[in-house]
């Protein structure tokens, strides 16, 4: 399905064209670089892409795919940038990682699919996303932080895996994939970005979230009107984009680390460097969970598209067999 990009007024309206079956998996990215060719500010702003009403263009189909961590893996834990040998290795291992045990059809369960449906990326140089702080990993949590995760672990612990369709991820029944900031995951890591005079539109390929970012001044909504990728507001600072984020819903989900919703801030950075490449920055500001602010970082690489429509919940039977399959384990050996 192509998806054609309409700007009216200030609103950015993404409609879909139904015109092919719909892929599993997203596009390929090109390769990820770690640094921008070094420029003078002149030269920059010269060669940057522009809007015909002067802003940066950050206009397009992007991709952030990379197997790069999060956190800096302990192998590593004094290297800020792979070796040539480290990462030449880490690239080849993660092309062929879904397809180590092609006659085991246990690693097919495991791995879910072979390469072909992946869209892992290349790893970066950095041997981490987070550069600050410079350990590449996330600060200590606060004593708050921790009373809050070890009460979220002991209600976990309290009910079963799958004891209703609540307690199933919120990916798993259509809700929200991504939040804020977008993480590359192993497939559909594709966003569409459209922009006017006073807002900027992101259209999330997984799960077709599209975030609207007014640009014209006004305030944030408010903790009375969460939502589930937060309130954005954004503005200039010169070619870059700098969105902040608030008001998240409290039920939604963000990998890899935990929030106190209620506190949390996203700042996020966007600047077009090069005609392929968009740099990528966000810092995770929650006085409540960590004892300081982080920062990460990762690029945005040009796509070939068409963006596809996903599609979930169409013909989803997958959730109803998950929750049948744990009340089968759960019965009696004698009524299996």
């Amino acid at each position: 399905m192509r998806q054609r990009v309409h700007v009216i007024g200030s609103a950015v309206v993404v409609a879909v064209a139904f015109a092919c079956v719909v892929p599993l998996a997203g596009q390929t990215p090109t390769t990820h670089r770690d640094t921008a060719p070094a420029s003078t500010a002149a030269d920059a702003r010269r060669t940057t892409p522009r809007t015909a009403w002067g802003h940066p263009d950050l206009q397009g189909l992007w991709n952030n795919s990379t197997p790069t961590p999060l956190e800096r893996p302990a192998d590593v834990a004094n290297r800020e940038f792979l070796t040539d040998e480290g990462w030449a290795a880490r690239a080849r291992e993660v092309a062929t990682r879904a397809e180590q045990r092609p006659d085991d059809p246990d690693a097919d369960l495991t791995l879910a699919y072979n390469q072909v449906w992946w869209d892992r990326g290349m790893p970066l140089r950095r041997t981490s996303l987070i550069i600050d702080p410079a350990d590449g990993r996330l600060p200590p949590l606060t004593p708050e932080g921790r009373k809050r995760l070890a009460e979220r672990e002991a209600a976990a612990s309290s009910r079963g895996p799958a004891d209703s369709w609540e307690d199933r991820p919120l990916p798993e029944r259509c809700l929200v994939y991504h939040a804020v900031p977008p993480l590359p995951t192993g497939y559909n890591n594709n966003y569409l970005i459209a922009q006017t005079r006073d807002s900027v539109a992101i259209r999330y390929e997984m799960l077709a979230h599209t975030r609207i970012i007014p640009l014209d001044g006004r305030p944030h909504l408010g903790p009375a009107i969460p939502q589930w990728l937060g309130n954005s507001r954004g503005h200039w600072e010169g070619d870059t984009l700098v969105v902040e984020t608030t008001d998240f819903n409290s039920k939604t989900h963000l990998r890899f680390f935990p929030v106190a919703y209620e506190t949390l801030r996203v700042i996020e950075r966007f600047t077009r460097t090069a005609e392929d490449r968009i740099d990528y920055r966000f810092t995770i500001d929650n006085p409540t969970m960590y004892t300081r602010p982080w920062t990460a970082e990762l690029p945005f690489t040009k796509a070939r598209g068409p963006i596809y429509e996903y599609a979930c919940h169409e013909a989803n039977y997958s959730l109803p067999n998950v929750l049948r399959g744990h009340r089968h384990a759960e019965a009696p050996a004698v009524l299996r």
